[in-house]
């Protein structure tokens, strides 16, 4: 099968989270002579699938074919990857059915590599995430399997295929406060706490205000305030208490104890409650390691461009894997459409994708030119 008509295959699965849509067999079957370790649960599934070639390190590829759903008012119908004007259209075209076919399609055609190749998928990153890549992983780790080096194949290029990897992520910070107050009749606000007046003196010096400056690689860590609730929807009555949630996307700069600091700071004299939770931990990838040498290199190669290093965006099944100590990178098509309705990519970006993977696999112990 050629890169493209598996790719179409992928897109015209509806796989829509939790449910893989029979990908991961399809993808075991397809992939003949590698082994196969399945971790599933009751509605996830994942599959890990390696060959060892030879002796040498263990190079990952991973990712997800799972979509998130495909909403309403599409131009031509969300699975069936129509081609057209240029382009191939279809829920997960961007994320991440061409990245999955790019690199299933490279391992399939290896036939020498000093090492051992291996696919880490999931049919649960656009959810919760908490049985999917992570099961895997904590297997891997109680196995001594887990690679030396991993390739996520997100869509990560901004204008060009090519001009841009990921070689780190912020890390998110959910907050949740809850700031107290007395109801009370609202002709009678002195005999009354409102909370809505209390927050409503602080918020504009809160409200997306950077909590650093940032670095070379990580954007400053900022507070945005994703939903405020009082009051009982009623003209006459005070509320009693305010509920606010909040995000930041944290550097290595800032952690919990910096936004617990901050919101104390602005929050002086009012009674509150305040719950913070980690969804991910910042990384960073040594931007010297061979990885990305060696990814650096493959675009430039393929594309005539040299990549630039970002740790812009959201979040990955990345976030799981570099805490292991196992260098992880991101490289994909553009992803100016990603969960978007009329999602789409080109045959170009996928066909040139694939040949990256091919040229990483195929370079990976070849000594390089200084």
């Amino acid at each position: 099968m050629e890169i493209i008509d598996l790719f179409k295959r992928f897109v015209s699965t509806k796989s829509e989270t939790p449910d893989d849509g029979g990908l991961l067999d399809f993808i075991e079957n397809y992939l003949e002579g590698f082994e196969a370790i399945r971790v599933d649960s009751k509605e996830v599934k994942n599959l890990f699938i390696y060959k060892k070639f030879g002796e040498g390190e263990h190079l990952c590829f991973a990712g997800h074919v799972d979509v998130v759903p495909a909403g309403e008012n599409w131009e031509s119908d969300p699975y069936s990857a129509v081609e057209r004007d240029g382009y191939i259209y279809g829920r997960g075209t961007q994320d991440m059915k061409s990245g999955v076919a790019a690199f299933t399609q490279a391992l399939k055609e290896v036939e020498h590599f000093n090492g051992t190749l291996s696919l880490l998928l999931t049919s649960d990153e656009e959810g919760e995430a908490t049985d999917g890549t992570i099961k895997v992983l904590e297997y891997l780790k109680e196995h001594n399997m887990l690679p030396d080096a991993c390739i996520v194949a997100e869509p990560t290029c901004e204008e060009h295929f090519g001009d841009a990897i990921k070689v780190g992520r912020r890390g998110s910070i959910n907050g949740y406060l809850k700031v107290k107050g007395k109801q009370g009749h609202a002709a009678y606000p002195q005999k009354a706490i409102n909370p809505i007046h209390q927050i409503a003196k602080v918020l504009g010096d809160m409200a997306g205000v950077d909590l650093d400056d940032g670095d070379e690689f990580f954007a400053p860590s900022k507070f945005v305030v994703t939903d405020i609730r009082s009051g009982m929807q009623v003209t006459n009555v005070t509320p009693n208490e305010l509920n606010l949630m909040f995000n930041v996307r944290n550097n290595t700069k800032t952690t919990q104890k910096e936004v617990t600091l901050f919101v104390a700071k602005h929050l002086e004299g009012m009674e509150y409650n305040l719950r913070l939770t980690q969804g991910s931990y910042p990384f960073k990838t040594d931007t010297n390691t061979k990885l990305v040498r060696k990814i650096d290199r493959a675009i430039e190669s393929v594309t005539g461009i040299v990549p630039k290093h970002s740790t812009a965006g959201g979040t990955s099944d990345a976030r799981f894997i570099a805490p292991l100590g196992v260098d992880v990178i991101e490289f994909g098509v553009k992803n100016d459409t990603i969960h978007s309705v009329n999602e789409r990519t080109t045959r170009a970006e996928v066909e040139g994708l694939y040949e990256v993977f091919k040229t990483v696999i195929a370079h990976w112990d070849r000594e390089e030119k200084r």
